[in-house]
């Protein structure tokens, strides 16, 4: 084939060739010639080797040959490297672009955020308001733990944990607080789950985390306080309605605190008597500032230092010339403010009460069997009468074994100072509080059968 073509450039390269042969004999050589060259061609592509259909998808390099039956302007020229680099410039460039605006606008979403949660914790921005909070004492779990003092000594202490997340969400609710989470967070690193106490609180909007935490524990001025006037004979369960009903605690939560409650006083751990009833007594009768729904065990504390601090030297002294306990003093002070209802006549029951007890008499008061029937309007009932009840002092002879309610400092007084007298009935007036003494029993009937009313 190659022999073929050299001849036919030759023809046409060679004028004198062309000269000897005639224009028709040259044509048809010629084109004899091309339709060999053509048909010997294909002949060779038709017993070419097929491609590896692995092979089949691999893109054409540009320095593959251009196949015959493919026209030149099918081809796509291949791009300039002088334009792909310009390209590839552009993408980076771009990608750039969008990375920096991605960490443009997380780095705000981050000092918003901070921003947003440092104005919370500073309180920031506020409008102005006062909320009411209240921590009831089911929001507090207790723990009993062992702490040496200065001197060596152990003594059990009793730490109280308040519930993070409900304080958390009980100030988001409120509207003191935007993040509860982040408070809950900032209560655990600054150990304030020890901090809180039960209580109601006013609080401001702009108090912050710190100052949250601050007033929210007894004796903050944040706590709301009530006064609660405790009346002199009222009996222990007369004092803890009073004082639920007021909102200090509830009934279950002061006779809890009252059954199991260590109260660091003499008078308290020298009883012989175990359960609530120990209290009894010691309750001191007066006004009273409260926290609202604040411990249980702390506001009965009140009315035991209360009752402490009147009970003062000169009274212990007097207590001991007697050769009587503090309990004693208060049993018969309790039964002197039950029968009692005029200040002259304290002393005179006094008077009656220790004039039996040193002549072996039973006491013969209705106040102490009622003692045990607090519901109960009016005279015991002969079944009352009947029960053979340590408080039944119409058959039992002595003290009953507690004081039958809170004595004030005027009973307690009469029963440190009882009156010189040979006494030993008395009977109230049917029209009036006032109080008729006897030396006898056949006196006091007498009246008594003229007189029909409550006797002792």
């Amino acid at each position: 084939m190659a022999d073929e073509r050299e001849k036919l450039n030759n023809t046409f390269q060679d004028p004198t060739r062309l000269n000897d042969t005639s224009a028709t004999q040259g044509d048809d050589l010629f084109d004899t010639r091309l339709m060999e060259a053509i048909s010997d061609n294909e002949v060779r592509q038709n017993d070419a080797p097929k491609k590896d259909p692995v092979l089949k998808g691999r893109r054409k390099s540009t320095h593959d040959p251009v196949p015959i039956n493919v026209k030149q302007e099918d081809i796509t020229p291949p791009t300039p490297p002088s334009k792909v680099r310009k390209r590839e410039q552009r993408s980076g460039c771009l990608g750039g672009l969008m990375y920096f605006l991605f960490i443009l606008c997380l780095s705000i979403a981050l000092a918003f955020f901070a921003w947003m949660a440092a104005s919370d914790v500073m309180a920031l921005n506020k409008r102005s308001f006062t909320a009411t909070v209240d921590l009831p004492t089911s929001a507090f779990t207790s723990e009993t733990v062992i702490v040496k003092k200065d001197d060596g000594t152990e003594e059990e202490k009793i730490i109280t944990h308040a519930d993070l997340k409900y304080v958390s969400n009980t100030l988001k609710q409120a509207g003191l607080v935007h993040y509860s989470w982040l408070f809950e967070f900032f209560c655990k690193i600054s150990n304030a789950d020890v901090k809180f106490d039960p209580g109601e609180y006013e609080l401001k909007s702009s108090y912050d985390y710190r100052a949250l935490v601050q007033n929210m524990r007894e004796g903050a001025g944040a706590m709301v306080t009530v006064d609660v006037t405790i009346p002199e004979g009222f009996t222990m369960q007369d004092i803890f309605r009073r004082l639920e009903e007021n909102k200090v605690a509830t009934y279950d939560a002061f006779l809890k605190a009252a059954a199991e409650y260590n109260f660091k006083y003499d008078f308290v751990e020298s009883s012989s008597y175990a359960g609530a009833a120990r209290l009894e007594g010691y309750l001191f009768p007066d006004t009273y500032q409260f926290y609202v729904s604040m411990e249980a065990s702390s506001a009965i504390n009140k009315l035991l230092n209360n009752f402490y601090l009147k009970y003062n030297n000169d009274m212990i002294s007097q207590t001991e010339k007697m050769g009587l306990t503090v309990k004693d003093i208060v049993t018969v002070a309790s039964i002197i403010e039950k029968e009692a209802k005029l200040e002259e006549d304290r002393a005179y029951v006094a008077s009656v009460i220790y004039n039996r007890l040193v002549n072996g008499m039973s006491l013969g008061m209705d106040s102490t069997i009622l003692y045990l029937y607090q519901d109960h309007k009016g005279e015991p009932t002969a079944e009352m009468l009947a029960d053979n009840s340590p408080y039944n002092t119409h058959l039992n002879v002595g003290l009953p074994p507690t004081p039958i309610c809170n004595p004030g400092l005027a009973s307690i007084t009469a029963a440190l100072n009882p009156a010189e007298s040979n006494y030993y009935y008395f009977y109230a007036d049917p029209d009036s509080d006032k109080l008729n003494f006897f030396t006898s029993y056949e006196e006091f009937s007498n009246y008594a059968a003229t007189h029909p009313h409550n006797a002792a």
